[in-house]
């Protein structure tokens, strides 16, 4: 997970990635992994159980797709409406931005 600084780091220079759902903002690191951070806001997603699923399902999709995203520190933010979509439908939008993200931020 990352630190204050860490996601102030991506967030200063971000690769970005929206779809209706998420946005997904990259950035390359130092490191040799992949690295995830979370801001699932109440503002966002009321409900604490909404808000554990859509965190659940993000950190199960970077893990299956960690080795694609290998040197980018990547964090999650929800949008408006977000907990209305099903299980399958967050794992294809999480997908498809972990496929933009490795293909246009390791450019950097």
């Amino acid at each position: 997970m990352l630190s204050g600084l860490e996601y102030k780091y991506v967030f200063e220079r971000a690769c970005k990635s929206t779809d209706r759902y998420l946005t997904v903002l990259a950035r390359p690191n130092t490191q040799t992994i992949a690295r995830l951070g979370l801001a699932i806001a109440k503002k966002r997603v009321k409900l604490a159980v909404a808000r554990n699923r859509i965190k659940r399902l993000t950190r199960e999709s970077f893990r299956l797709h960690q080795s694609d995203l290998v040197g980018l520190d990547c964090v999650v933010l929800a949008r408006n409406g977000v907990e209305q979509a099903n299980n399958h439908t967050l794992l294809h939008s999480l997908s498809t931005h972990w496929l933009s993200l490795s293909r246009r931020c390791k450019k950097y």
